[in-house]
């Protein structure tokens, strides 16, 4: 596995793999330090079942919708995308620099009777390696990495031509300090405190200019909000707080 670039340069953050690691054990537990992710898994799924099969023309009632896409997960933990995208008939790639992280998804993927395949490595390696895919799903990664711009680059090198690119992150606005980070670290207790630093979120012309650098095109960016009414995530027009982007290599 190379995780440097050929400038010596690498996206892998030592502390942020070490703190993840650590938690792995929780990753399948819903009731616990994922619990968030749990819950915001239905949104973020449905978001990217309706615009890949609308953008691939699918049928998106179709138990195999994904047939024949291949579709990376860069940083997925322990494979919350990646058995659902799995079971959608998708061809998938689980990545994590975090071997205990992908040790949990491996044993978990073969309870499920998943075919996935893992790998501990990062973006760099595989782009190194050549890798492409339809579909690169980078889901509450980017705020995690060493170099932001270096990470998506090195995706947006992996994307084939007509491929989609999803991102979703948090917004580095002191509206999301209050909520991502005081609300939901110190007050409710939803995430353990330092999942997040303020310093590490991510505003949407940070994601664009990168993308745009290596040919994507933006299609959309679309807010995402917890409503407390109803205990659940819900699209929404205020990209202030959590935002997902999603971008498109034009085919050739």
């Amino acid at each position: 596995m190379v995780d440097k670039t050929d400038t010596g340069k690498t996206t892998i953050d030592a502390a942020e793999v070490e703190r993840f690691s650590k938690m792995a054990t929780e990753w399948w537990d819903p009731s616990g330090k994922f619990k968030p992710l749990h819950k915001f898994n239905p949104v973020r799924l449905a978001y990217i079942k309706d615009k890949v099969s609308s953008h691939f023309g699918r049928d998106i009632s179709a138990i195999d919708t994904f047939n024949n896409l291949r579709v990376l997960d860069i940083g997925c933990g322990g494979g919350l995308l990646c058995e659902p995208m799995a079971r959608l008939g998708a061809d998938v790639v689980g990545v994590d620099p975090s071997a205990t992280n992908i040790n949990v998804a491996t044993l978990h993927a073969g309870q499920s009777g998943l075919a996935i395949d893992y790998r501990a490595s990062s973006a760099e390696a595989l782009a190194a390696q050549g890798e492409t895919f339809d579909v690169i799903l980078n889901m509450e990664v980017v705020e995690h990495v060493a170099d932001v711009p270096l990470f998506l680059s090195q995706c947006a090198k992996m994307l084939r031509p007509g491929g989609l690119m999803f991102v979703a992150t948090i917004n580095r606005t002191l509206k999301a300090w209050g909520l991502a980070i005081i609300g939901a670290e110190h007050v409710l207790r939803w995430l353990p405190k330092g999942t997040h630093q303020y310093e590490k979120l991510v505003r949407p012309e940070e994601i664009k200019a990168p993308l745009s650098s290596q040919g994507l095109t933006i299609l959309e960016t679309q807010g995402v909000f917890y409503n407390l009414l109803h205990d659940q995530w819900q699209l929404s027009g205020d990209t202030d707080v959590n935002y997902m982007m999603l971008a498109e290599r034009p085919s050739a």
